[in-house]
C-alpha cells in the first residue's frame, strides 16, 4: 500500500467508534470485529509509518469511545513504551464502561481499570 496522507481514516475511525473491546474473534464463529480488523491494520501501519500514526493515536485518547480509548493506548504501546505509559496513566482515572470480549466471553470494565492493570504488566 502507498502511503497518502489519508492513510488509514477508515482505521482510525472505526477506532475512534468502537462500542467493544476485542483483539481477536468473537462468538463461536471466532469473527473480528470492524474495530479489531482496523486495530490490527494499524498496528502493522505502525512499523512503517509510526510517526505520523502516533499524533492521531494521542488524539483518540481525548475524543475516543472508551473502547476507541483502550484500542488507542494499545497501539501507542506498541509504537514506543514511553508513549503507552503515557497513554496508560493518561487513562488511569477515566470510570466510563467499555465492553469486553475474549472469545465467547463477554465482560466489561472500567477505561481505569483496565489502564491500571496495563500499568502494572
Amino acid at each position: 500500500m502507498l502511503w497518502k496522507k489519508h492513510a488509514f481514516e477508515d482505521e482510525l475511525r472505526l477506532l475512534a467508534e468502537a462500542d467493544t473491546l476485542a483483539f481477536g474473534g468473537v462468538g463461536i464463529a471466532g469473527t473480528l470485529l470492524p474495530a479489531t480488523k482496523a486495530y490490527f491494520a494499524v498496528e502493522e501501519g505502525l512499523r512503517e509509518h509510526g510517526a505520523d500514526l502516533r499524533p492521531r493515536l494521542e488524539a483518540l485518547l481525548d475524543r475516543a469511545t472508551p473502547a476507541g480509548r483502550v484500542y488507542a493506548a494499545e497501539l501507542l504501546t506498541h509504537a514506543d513504551a514511553a508513549a503507552g505509559r503515557a497513554a496508560w496513566l493518561r487513562l488511569e482515572a477515566q470510570d466510563a464502561e467499555v465492553t469486553t470480549f475474549n472469545g465467547c466471553i463477554m465482560s466489561s470494565t472500567t477505561v481505569g481499570r483496565y489502564a491500571a492493570e496495563r500499568l502494572r504488566d
